[in-house]
């Protein structure tokens, strides 16, 4: 018991790590990991440039106040009498009193001190006044902290006894009213600014979750999608930045919903086109059991290796089929392209093939007509076991629609910018009608029912052309003897157009 418990811990604080590390990767965690701090930040230093700007406008507008009050103390300064005298200094200091809402303090006296009006004992700057030009500083008097403007004139006239003296002016106030001022100033600064922090962090997480709400949808309508539902997903509705991500998934469920339409084509013409050669096979495996007579038993297992022949032949070219569509489907950009000696290939094909046309009696040759003693100009861009399935394909058909003792050709023909490889066979040719049908699967034109096969070999070729860029036609013709067959042209273009190939 106490080991299930542990285990069921560990399974919990492992559930809860797991889907933490999928909260963290999330894009809305994201996003909001790195907008959010930033705002926070971004609110925060602006709330201290404003508590900083504040201050200062606050000690400006009230050093302009006590700016005011020197000048206006200094304009009832006089020493006409040889001493000093302040007309009504106390009934400006009791309307400034009232401007600031706080205690003031004044002081006008000689530089050298001997004579002083106001209060007394007002704490000087640290430097030496400039004449003419106020000066602002913090200092303390009678315990409490002051802000001073000072001002320094001559004495016009002078003062008797010191025709050099200067006298000095200065006003002070307390600074408890100005620190409350901008104590009250910078709360309402602070308070408005972690509102607009509130409603912008407010705002961003609705923005965010509210932008990624069709992302949900997308989500939610693909999980109630069916399991064979390939249809295309409907990106209008998707934020701009999606709809290339969902493009992209479309052209990727194309493409898987083109292999799984060929491979569903592929079972289905499997089973259609065996089901008769191996229901055949086991009649006559049947009848073979029965038979007693060796003869009969002989000509039951020929015509079984018959059947045998013709379901390989069948397999093998459904097989053929497939891969060219698998290929075609694969080298869409035509990556896998590569240089093929066309000449080399159409001589491999005629050695493989050259057995089956002895059996029949059919001249087989290779025939090249233009296209020099450059071997790159027999180069094309191709995969090559692809290409040499659908020169198989044309030179095997032709062999077995043309009848004992006729031809069969291959001919290489050049030209400035292609190439073509042609099957000259002297079978009789075919009508318009089944030529124009020649490229369906499993269908056999008049000429093809009194043979066997299984009406895919032009088929073959027919796939393996359009993946190629290849141009593949059929045409009644007559070959060097005069005997009426088919021709069949697979032309494309080759890799050397430049060299100067000799034309047909």
């Amino acid at each position: 018991m106490i080991w299930r418990s542990a285990d069921r811990d560990l399974d919990g604080r492992a559930a809860w790590r797991h889907r933490w590390r999928d909260r963290a990767r999330s894009l809305k965690a994201a996003l909001l990991v790195w907008l959010v701090p930033g705002l926070l930040l971004g609110m925060g230093g602006s709330l201290l440039w404003s508590t900083y700007s504040l201050r200062i406008q606050v000690d400006e507008a009230y050093d302009r106040a006590l700016a005011g009050a020197l000048r206006a103390i200094h304009y009832n300064i006089s020493t006409a009498s040889g001493g000093l005298s302040v007309e009504q200094p106390y009934l400006l200091l009791e309307f400034f009193e009232l401007t600031v809402n706080g205690r003031v303090y004044f002081r006008v006296a000689t530089e050298d001190g001997l004579v002083e009006m106001g209060n007394p004992g007002l704490p000087l700057p640290e430097g030496e006044l400039e004449l003419g030009v106020p000066q602002f500083y913090d200092a303390v008097y009678l315990n409490e902290p002051i802000r001073v403007a000072a001002w320094a004139r001559l004495a016009d006239p002078p003062v008797a006894g010191n025709p050099h003296s200067r006298i000095v002016v200065q006003v002070a106030e307390n600074l408890q009213e100005r620190a409350l001022v901008e104590r009250h100033m910078v709360t309402r600064a602070i308070l408005r600014d972690v509102l607009l922090v509130g409603i912008s962090v407010v705002l961003l997480v609705a923005g965010v979750v509210r932008a990624l709400r069709p992302l949900k949808r997308l989500r939610q309508h693909l999980d109630a999608r069916a399991w064979d539902d390939l249809s295309p997903i409907d990106a209008a509705s998707l934020p701009a930045e999606v709809r290339p991500l969902v493009q992209s998934l479309n052209h990727l469920v194309e493409r898987y919903a083109h292999s799984a339409q060929a491979q569903r084509q592929f079972l289905d013409d499997a089973s259609h086109q065996l089901r008769t050669p191996l229901a055949l096979l086991r009649t006559q495996i049947g009848y073979a059991l029965r038979e007693r007579d060796p003869a009969q038993m002989r000509a039951a297992l020929h015509a079984m290796q018959d059947g045998l022949g013709r379901a390989e032949r069948l397999t093998q070219q459904m097989l053929a089929l497939a891969r060219a569509r698998d290929a075609g489907a694969a080298a869409s950009i035509r990556s896998q392209f590569a240089e093929v000696d066309l000449r080399a290939l159409a001589e491999q094909v005629v050695t493989t093939l050259w057995p089956l046309a002895r059996a029949k009696q059919i001249d087989l040759g290779l025939d090249v007509v233009g296209l020099g003693d450059d071997p790159r100009g027999r180069q094309v861009q191709a995969l090559g076991w692809l290409l040499r399935e659908a020169i198989s394909n044309l030179v095997d058909n032709a062999i077995r629609y043309t009848p004992a003792g006729g031809q069969v050709t291959v001919q290489l023909q050049g030209s400035a910018s292609s190439i073509a490889l042609v099957v000259i066979d002297s079978g009789g040719g075919m009508s318009e009608h089944d030529r124009a049908q020649a490229g369906s699967r499993f269908r056999r034109g008049a000429a093809g029912k009194r043979q066997q096969g299984a009406g895919l070999g032009l088929a073959i070729v027919q796939t393996i052309a359009q993946m190629h860029g290849a141009e593949f036609k059929l045409a009644n013709g007559r070959d060097a003897q005069g005997q009426l067959g088919l021709h069949g042209s697979f032309r494309m273009p080759h890799t050397a157009a430049d060299l100067g190939i000799t034309p047909n």
